[in-house]
This record gives structure tokens, C-alpha cells and sequence, in this order.
């Protein structure tokens, strides 16, 4: 079972104005601009495996 502890990394970011557009326009994502870049990010990352392996290291 994999064991989370909670931990927050606050960052500032720049994304192009085009990029930007993108995202805004995602759906299934979330409603707030956080929760899209988040689940961008969780999706590149299972995408990727990386979760897998992480949990697989624990």
C-alpha cells in the first residue's frame, strides 16, 4: 500500500499566452487553472510510468 504524506511544493510559473489558450479550453481537467495544470501533470506523469515506478520504490 502505498503511504502518501501530504507535502505541498508551491511554483511560479510562465506559460505562453498560445499555451495558455489551450488550457483554458481543456475540459475534464477541473474548473480552476490549478486543478487543469495539476491534472496535466498527473497525466504526463502516468502516462510516462512514473507513478508506477514510484509506487513500485515504496
Amino acid at each position: 500500500m502505498l503511504n502518501i504524506i501530504k507535502l505541498t511544493k508551491r511554483l511560479t510559473i510562465s506559460i505562453p499566452d498560445g499555451t495558455w489558450e489551450i488550457i483554458e479550453k481543456l475540459k475534464g481537467f477541473g474548473d480552476k487553472d490549478t486543478e487543469k495544470v495539476m491534472g496535466i501533470i498527473y497525466s504526463y506523469l502516468s502516462e510516462k510510468s512514473y507513478i508506477k515506478k514510484y509506487s513500485e520504490e515504496e
